[in-house]
């Protein structure tokens, strides 16, 4: 047996490594320190599904009065917002960055979105007055559209289940943004962004029980939209830890 396997094999039965196998040649050997996380979006998806749907189902007009606003918004500012958020910084962990800058980006919207609806509640900002085009509102989803089709874009090379959640998101903010810009509460443009997001909570909310029966089983109950034929084929197992028999347990990047 090889020095190499000798070493390997102590490695493998958790023999620790001695200073011989640390250090060749005057040379430190690497060794690697991987931290396994659970995969951050089933939170962030979780979160942006349950905040977009409350929220698009008044904009949409079919469920509650925009007056409800104020106390949706505290619930969106929570889950949609912070947790969302915290789940944002967490895919950075995991380097995956459209997850970072997606769950980031809108998890920061909901938490303004609540703030919005605070300082509304106290008399300190005015409610937006139906009929009445509101710039502000305007901005806020033109910058949202145009950053989430971004990364709709690069989610698209790989995952398309996370494509179709941020194309149907992105295409919303878009309308949203055009219906703020006309004349705001009551404008069809707006009406059909709510009805947008509306779909992008059902997808997300798709996602979130793929991810998790997955999590749970380590198999493929739902496709989730991995261009890979075997990661959507149900009863499948796509994942395999990828293991350093020298070092610890790894992760694969992503999610």
């Amino acid at each position: 047996m090889s020095t190499v396997d000798q070493r390997r094999e102590r490695a493998s039965a958790g023999v620790p490594l001695r200073d011989e196998d640390v250090w060749r040649d005057g040379f430190a050997r690497p060794r690697v320190f991987l931290q396994p996380i659970a995969a951050p979006s089933a939170l962030g998806l979780a979160g942006f599904s349950v905040a977009t749907l409350m929220v698009s189902l008044i904009q949409a007009g079919w469920l509650g009065h925009w007056s409800d606003m104020g106390v949706v918004g505290l619930f969106a500012m929570t889950f949609g917002g912070i947790a969302q958020f915290a789940a944002g910084m967490w895919s950075y962990k995991a380097r995956d960055v459209v997850a970072t800058v997606a769950h980031g980006m809108w998890g920061a919207f909901w938490i303004a979105f609540g703030l919005l609806q605070i300082f509304i509640l106290t008399g300190r900002l005015s409610a937006p007055v139906p009929g009445a085009p509101n710039y502000a509102l305007g901005l806020w989803f033109f910058g949202l559209a145009y950053m989430t089709g971004i990364v709709a874009t690069a989610a698209t090379a790989e995952n398309l289940g996370i494509a179709a959640v941020l194309w149907t998101l992105a295409v919303g903010s878009g309308l949203s943004s055009a219906g703020w810009f006309i004349s705001g509460i009551g404008n069809g443009w707006l009406g059909a962004g709510g009805v947008l997001f509306i779909i992008s909570a059902g997808l997300a909310a798709y996602m979130v029980l793929a991810m998790s029966l997955l999590a749970m089983t380590k198999r493929t109950i739902l496709p989730l939209g991995h261009y890979k034929k075997e990661a959507n084929v149900p009863g499948r197992q796509p994942l395999e830890a990828i293991e350093l028999g020298w070092a610890e347990p790894g992760v694969k990047q992503g999610q």
